[in-house]
């Protein structure tokens, strides 16, 4: 591929992931959190899986591989997304952004502990570097104790398990099926979620009907397109170490469109963060294979 255009398409969708947090966070003047969301997925999920029967992609024939990709669905978009949206409402854009994508960390740790995988020296590395622009981050400008910091912690630790899931279970089936039916059930889980666990509210204006159109199909559904456009076009692991770029529009749309401060903290710690997820992103020098960061959607 042109390396110029290589490089538009991957600032592209790596802005819409970023641009996902400043812009949801606007809309929760008008929506509720888990409805904003829900209505977000379910309507990308639909509009995927309309598009997959209609190409007649394989679709799963046994009732096992429904429930896995429920579980997906459940870990994937109901618990990264419905938490970042949570979050969104006590820390600023950037600062969940950042903890949301610590997750290819705590991929190596869950996949060494819980699956016996094994990561390069280098990736380990980079856990530490990452970790310590966590420490760095929480302790100078983030409270701990604040609600919307743990719930940014818990997308990135949700993520995580939906990586390692997805790593297990992926290869058996069309990912773009996968996609639009886990993003499908993750949305109405959520909309149930906020049927039975928030006063709901969606305030109806142009903005806000802009809002949710921009991170259905903007965000989700054409961020993903090309984002697997240039899976399928270049190197993986050369794609994929560049998934650092998303926390760091989600900083610079939360400055640009919410004023958000930028603490000297919290781009030192964002920035150790970076580079550790770049370490543990890097593909191997002789084709060992890499850490897989599954399919981004924010």
């Amino acid at each position: 591929m042109n390396r110029v255009w290589f490089t538009v398409l991957l600032v592209i969708t790596t802005s819409l992931m970023g641009s996902s947090f400043a812009v949801g966070k606007i809309g929760l003047d008008f929506v509720s959190p888990l409805l904003l969301v829900g209505l977000r997925f379910t309507i990308a999920g639909l509009l995927m899986a309309l598009v997959v029967f209609l190409l007649k992609r394989k679709h799963p024939k046994r009732v096992r591989e429904w429930f896995q990709m429920l579980l997906v669905g459940v870990f994937q978009t109901a618990g990264v997304m419905g938490a970042i949206f949570l979050s969104l409402r006590t820390i600023t854009a950037g600062e969940s952004s950042i903890l949301t994508f610590t997750n290819p960390l705590l991929v190596v740790l869950f996949g060494t502990i819980f699956m016996g995988m094994k990561y390069r020296w280098l990736q380990w590395g980079g856990v530490f570097i990452g970790f310590l622009g966590v420490f760095i981050t929480l302790g100078a400008s983030l409270d701990i104790k604040q609600p919307g910091t743990l719930l940014g912690m818990f997308s990135a630790v949700s993520w995580a398990i939906a990586t390692l899931l997805m790593k297990k279970w992926g290869s058996s089936f069309d990912t773009w099926v996968l996609t639009a039916y886990q993003m499908l059930f993750g949305g109405l889980l959520l909309l149930l979620g906020s049927g039975l666990f928030e006063q709901t509210k969606f305030v109806i204006t142009p903005l806000s009907i802009f809002i949710l159109i921009w991170l259905a199909i903007m965000a989700s559904i054409v961020q993903f397109a090309i984002w697997f456009y240039l899976l399928n076009k270049e190197d993986p692991g050369k794609v994929s170490a560049f998934l650092f770029l998303a926390p760091l529009f989600g900083v610079l749309f939360g400055w640009l469109l919410l004023n958000e401060q930028l603490h000297i903290s919290t781009l030192a710690g964002g920035s150790l963060i970076l580079a550790g997820i770049y370490f543990v992103n890097r593909p191997a020098r002789h084709g060992k294979s890499r850490l897989a960061p599954g399919p981004s959607q924010l």
